[in-house]
């Protein structure tokens, strides 16, 4: 009976519930994420909002940094808005006694699953394509405002490492938007890892494409072999060649540890772009990115247990509490595992996808033994 139901489902009028099922999924997880994301600004402004104030950018400042961190924010949101999302569709569904209908016309539990699978699978789509290519272009927008309003003449003094090729770099503080570097130190090292040479400049400026140290300060350049004070008059010897890829908006996302797309982290472990982390940890955030439909499809597989709930019950049952539960569980398991996974204490496979097994199996138990009642 379910196989023919789930043929009728590609037929016209299969389509129409395919479609009714869906818009009231879509609405409760976009309702729901639009509470959690106003929840998280409300949090985020408490904390900034006084710093936004003394830097004099008013109200257009505080509405600034509200928008400009909306995709952060919504990817956030949105692994928890769809549990909740999924959880209060199929509870009135229940409550209604549509899904008792459903049943009378031979719909089972897995095709109840299939039919609303494809709209979490497009919310994955959608969440991770935001992730990918917006959230990186909106978190540098932010990091280079809040860097060039600083009123510090020194910018945002943080230690900051990275590595690019085989050069280490160690910058103290990062002005004017990512144009201005201070208290610049280059290691540079041979293909074995030997320590070659030591560079030191007190300022760096980005100038039509290229790093310079400024004319006026010294450069400390240290070897194997001599110690030497370079000319400040000497321009040729204040140019930093770094590679090209090395732009003010890269040292940003290097500075603050913002979101890489998946392209620029593939670059990554390739040794193509600078980098302040591990491969480990980009091998992690990749797969965990890609992965991010099936981790939808767990939120909804923990969802689907309340279509058990007796109709008299609604909504006094305890069900709906406990798979909420069971899905802050999960999001705390794969944060868990994720960190090891970035630490490279864990492989990235494991990391990424032990959670989801453990968890899909968990359910899939759950549902059979509730079957067989």
């Amino acid at each position: 009976m379910s196989g023919g139901w789930a043929r009728r489902t590609l037929l016209p009028g299969g389509r129409v519930l395919v479609g009714y099922l869906t818009r009231e999924l879509l609405s409760k997880v976009f309702a729901t994420a639009a509470v959690i994301i106003a929840l998280m600004e409300v949090l985020a402004l408490l904390e900034q909002v006084t710093e936004i104030m003394s830097r004099h950018l008013g109200l257009s400042g505080v509405l600034y940094y509200a928008v400009i961190r909306l995709p952060l924010l919504f990817g956030n949101a949105m692994p928890l808005a769809v549990l909740i999302g999924a959880l209060i569709t199929l509870v009135q569904l229940t409550s209604s006694n549509e899904i008792s209908i459903l049943r009378a016309a031979g719909l089972s539990t897995p095709g109840l699953f299939r039919l609303f699978l494809p709209a979490v699978l497009g919310l994955g789509v959608l969440c991770v394509t935001v992730d990918d290519q917006i959230v990186p272009r909106s978190e540098v927008a932010q990091a280079r405002w809040w860097n060039s309003t600083n009123p510090s003449p020194n910018g945002v003094s943080r230690d900051v490492w990275f590595r690019t090729g085989m050069t280490l770099v160690n910058i103290g503080g990062v002005a004017r938007g990512g144009q201005e570097l201070h208290d610049v130190t280059v290691y540079r090292r041979n293909d074995d890892g030997g320590l070659q040479k030591v560079t030191h400049l007190p300022t760096v400026r980005y100038f039509i494409n290229r790093w310079s140290g400024v004319p006026d300060h010294s450069l400390t350049v240290l070897s194997a072999t001599r110690v030497e004070q370079a000319d400040p008059a000497d321009d040729t010897r204040l140019v930093m060649d770094w590679p090209q890829a090395l732009t003010p908006d890269v040292l940003l996302q290097l500075s603050e540890n913002t979101p890489l797309s998946i392209a620029t982290m593939l670059r990554v472990l390739r040794n193509d772009f600078p980098s302040s982390q591990s491969p480990a940890f980009f091998m992690t955030e990749i797969l965990g990115r890609i992965m991010l439909p099936l981790t939808f499809t767990v939120m909804l597989l923990l969802a689907i247990p309340v279509v058990y709930i007796p109709p008299r019950a609604g909504t006094r049952s305890w069900l709906p509490v406990w798979c909420l539960g069971a899905g802050l569980v999960f999001v705390v398991f794969q944060g868990l595992l994720r960190a090891l996974g970035n630490a490279g204490t864990l492989p990235s496979v494991v990391a990424v996808f032990v959670g989801i097994v453990i968890f899909i199996l968990g359910v899939v138990t759950v549902l059979l033994r509730i079957e067989e009642r």
